[in-house]
């Protein structure tokens, strides 16, 4: 139950065991063809360049940005936790000016400074911002800013790792140009595959480039050629057949339970574990209206050993828990409620061993306040 990854599910793993094969095999191609329209599903898009990228999310983010930049271009980055840190580097790297629209960790991106940027900053050819801010557990307005972006001709790229699957998002409503995401949150699939989809308008943008990507491997001129929709496949890297054979179940099962289903299971466990908390006399570090369910940030009080409670967590009860990332490193604890781990037992099991870790730290917690919290909030709910 922590940042990730997260619980992979039983069918999951069968999958993972199915025998290996070719990756220009034409079963392995039909699977390729599937695993595009459940992806299209998951991020609600028809956008034709839709695909899973044969590494982590670090690498999806990559692609959008090698893609998209040349140097000499000029991105607006927001940032409001580590990973808007990582998007600065990107696009440093790709030889291209940063210009940095900061906000207060634990706080959602302000729309006002962004539209101050793309203002002062007529030349910027792209917004940048993470939607679910995986170290502090907040989200941000991405409607709002894709359509700031849109009104000053700006491409946007959106990081939807912690939120694909978990809260809604919609590509196409919304007007995302690349968005990429990874396996092992909110999908509970293993580690190792980052799903990314480019809208019409970024595709025009790559095809429209002077200078080359500066990545071989994740250039999508070349790897549309592997993911492209016709039925001749040019080779272009050794894909991981199991790994996508395990993406292709969670993706399934996803659209089993159906997105609006997963997206409101996310949110009535989140609500009870927050309930449980809150009567534990804990507080959350979001505010309400931008807190992630699935990824819930927890206030530290003061005088609590930080270390020894999630150490007693993981020895006594066989429970992880994340802890705070850069600001807030110290300051809160990231409790994760993902994909298959979003579940009422997980909620109750984390409530108990939290309270028990508490007490075992000298810390005053009103017994059994917590599970009685969480379960009036369950019977009272519709499940």
């Amino acid at each position: 139950m922590g940042p990730g990854p997260s619980d992979v599910a039983p069918r999951v793993l069968a999958a993972l065991s199915r025998p290996t094969i070719g990756h220009l095999d034409p079963l392995f191609v039909s699977l390729m063809d599937d695993i595009k329209l459940l992806l299209q599903y998951a991020f609600q898009t028809k956008n034709e360049l839709t695909l899973p990228v044969s590494a982590p999310g670090s690498a999806g983010m990559e692609a959008c940005f090698v893609n998209l930049l040349s140097p000499g271009d000029t991105a607006i980055v927001c940032q409001n936790g580590v990973f808007g840190g990582r998007m600065r580097e990107n696009v440093e790297r790709c030889g291209a000016t940063a210009i940095m629209v900061e906000d207060d960790w634990g706080k959602p991106v302000d729309p006002e400074k962004v539209e101050r940027a793309l203002r002062d900053h007529p030349e910027a050819s792209v917004l940048a911002f993470v939607h679910a801010e995986t170290s502090t557990g907040t989200r941000s307005d991405a409607a709002t800013l894709c359509k700031l972006a849109r009104e000053h001709d700006a491409l946007v790229i959106m990081d939807t790792v912690t939120s694909l699957g978990g809260i809604e998002l919609k590509v196409d409503e919304w007007g995302a140009d690349a968005v990429y995401s990874g396996s092992q949150k909110c999908l509970s699939c293993v580690p190792g595959i980052s799903p990314v989809t480019f809208s019409p308008r970024a595709v025009e943008r790559i095809q429209a480039r002077k200078h080359k990507v500066q990545s071989w491997f994740l250039d999508m001129q070349l790897v549309m050629g592997y993911w492209g929709g016709d039925s001749k496949r040019a080779y272009h890297h050794t894909a991981p057949v199991n790994t996508l054979y395990a993406l292709h179940e969670t993706l399934v099962m996803l659209e089993e339970e159906g997105l609006e289903n997963a997206i409101t299971r996310h949110h009535r466990n989140h609500k009870a574990l927050v309930a449980g908390l809150e009567a534990m006399g804990l507080r959350m570090a979001v505010d309400e209206a931008w807190r992630l369910p699935q990824l819930n940030s927890v206030c530290i009080p003061e005088g609590v050993d930080d270390a020894g409670v999630r150490t007693r967590l993981l020895r006594d009860f066989d429970l992880e828990i994340g802890a705070g990332l850069g600001a807030l490193a110290g300051k809160t604890w990231r409790i994760g409620l993902m994909g298959h781990a979003s579940r009422e037992r997980n909620v109750i099991l984390c409530l108990n061993a939290l309270e028990t870790a508490l007490q075992a730290d000298h810390q005053k917690v009103d017994s059994g306040a917590a599970l009685q919290a969480a379960a009036d909030f369950y019977a009272s709910s519709i499940s």
